[in-house]
């Protein structure tokens, strides 16, 4: 039997095959345009699979959801610049890029709204040394990919000690639009 991905050992635990398969099933129905079900950047951004013992290798499944994000990126890119211009891309991307860099530009430790009281939250300092370096990527190029910020991990805090989880992920997904975008 054939399988997208490598799989790890039966020891070890790797992304649901199932799930994987029908995710990227579902991936090719759209593209190939006989697919029912919409698919959006935004699914693939926040597409999670279940870990279990025998599953594929995380690595490969991570690179195919960064590189099917890089296209639908490419088709949204393709669509705009066809129907309005170059400019027009290039103008929505400013827009795009100018709503992070306002957040960047609130002081640190108060980037992102705290969370609540007893709930899981995001370290403040790991979130915004990232931040930092969105800044340094957008005021003196230094280098950062997508692949910098959809694979960053933050140590856990509990309620206010940290940022609220759903609206740094938003903002990370925003980011990660906007370098697949320029890469």
């Amino acid at each position: 039997m054939t399988t997208l991905f490598p799989k790890v050992s039966r020891l070890k635990r790797g992304y649901d095959v199932d799930e994987v398969d029908d995710f990227f099933e579902h991936a090719r129905e759209v593209y190939e345009g006989v697919g029912t079900e919409p698919l959006t950047i935004m699914d693939v951004q926040t597409a999670a699979f279940e870990m279990v013992r025998g599953g594929y290798r995380t690595s490969d499944v991570d690179g195919a959801l960064d590189r099917l994000e890089a296209a639908f990126v490419a088709a949204e890119r393709n669509e705009v610049v066809t129907a309005r211009g170059a400019e027009a891309w290039n103008g929505r991307l400013v827009d795009r890029a100018q709503t992070l860099y306002e957040r960047l530009g609130r002081p640190t430790g108060e980037r992102f709204a705290p969370a609540d009281r007893g709930t899981d939250a995001y370290d403040r300092d790991d979130v915004d040394e990232l931040c930092d370096r969105l800044v340094d990527f957008f005021d003196s190029n230094t280098p950062l990919t997508a692949r910098d910020v959809r694979t960053a991990t933050f140590r856990h805090r509990r309620g206010g000690r940290g940022y609220d989880e759903a609206s740094v992920d938003a903002f990370l997904r925003r980011a990660t639009e906007v370098l697949v975008a320029v890469e």
